[in-house]
């Protein structure tokens, strides 16, 4: 639809398949963000307080989070975008035009819950992340000899908790310049020449996104390159392709 939309300039599909294609792409866009906020949470409670770790951060917190994160999207944005969905077409100012963002009041809160919040909650969590990870980088390096096989195995563990915690901060980072874009267009003045290219360059990142998050781990984590590998070559199919060494 994007794309239709892109090339003839004109929106071709009524104005009730318009409010829900907003609506969807609303909600995905607002769950995709607080799910970057629970990654996050994640990497700070792992790196900041290990100890409480497993007993914060189980399988069912995170499955129960997940659903929340999407329910809430759904809510939010059933909220924001009331009057669109209820009366299709009414903010639009000629025929052909596909109006994706609120107004007034609504569109000021929006701005202020849907990106400045989330982001500035994501950077102070990474930062708090990235101080307490030089510490302990630190730490290790200037911890003296007499190694065992368990200091080992617990220094193991901590460089592979801040490789992580560093591949979701590069993760994390290209993800707030493919969004920041888009929803900084509030600042942009609709009637301006340059909305119009500005929208589309935004749009094209966000929908970019999804796509580099298997290059960043590709390039970090060589078990993420082989499992690639053998897909694309298809020994998946072979037999006993489940037993394969991935480390």
């Amino acid at each position: 639809m994007f794309d239709v939309y892109r090339l003839s300039s004109c929106w071709l599909f009524g104005d009730f398949i318009c409010s829900i294609y907003v609506y969807m792409g609303s909600i995905i866009n607002g769950a995709s963000l607080g799910n970057m906020i629970l990654i996050s949470v994640d990497r700070y409670v792992a790196i900041c307080d290990p100890l409480h770790y497993p007993t914060r951060v189980s399988v069912t917190i995170v499955k129960m989070c997940v659903c929340m994160c999407w329910t809430c999207s759904v809510v939010y944005n059933g909220l924001i975008l009331k009057d669109n969905l209820t009366q299709p077409g009414r903010q639009r100012r000629c025929y052909g035009q596909c109006v994706e963002r609120a107004d007034g009041i609504s569109a000021m809160v929006d701005d202020v819950l849907s990106s400045v919040a989330p982001v500035a909650v994501i950077i102070i969590l990474y930062l708090r992340v990235f101080v307490v990870a030089v510490s302990q980088a630190r730490a290790m390096r200037s911890h003296v000899a007499a190694v065992t096989l368990q200091v080992s195995g617990i220094e193991t563990t901590k460089k592979s908790e801040l490789k992580a915690a560093r591949t979701l901060g590069v993760v994390v980072l290209v993800f707030l310049i493919c969004f920041c874009p888009y929803y900084s267009r509030s600042f942009v003045p609709a009637d301006s020449v340059d909305f119009r290219l500005y929208s589309m360059v935004s749009y094209f990142l966000l929908k970019t996104n999804p796509s580099l998050n298997p290059v960043i781990y590709a390039l970090f984590y060589h078990w993420f390159r082989k499992s690639i590998r053998l897909i694309l070559s298809l020994q998946i199919l072979q037999p006993g392709s489940r037993e394969t060494n991935m480390l």
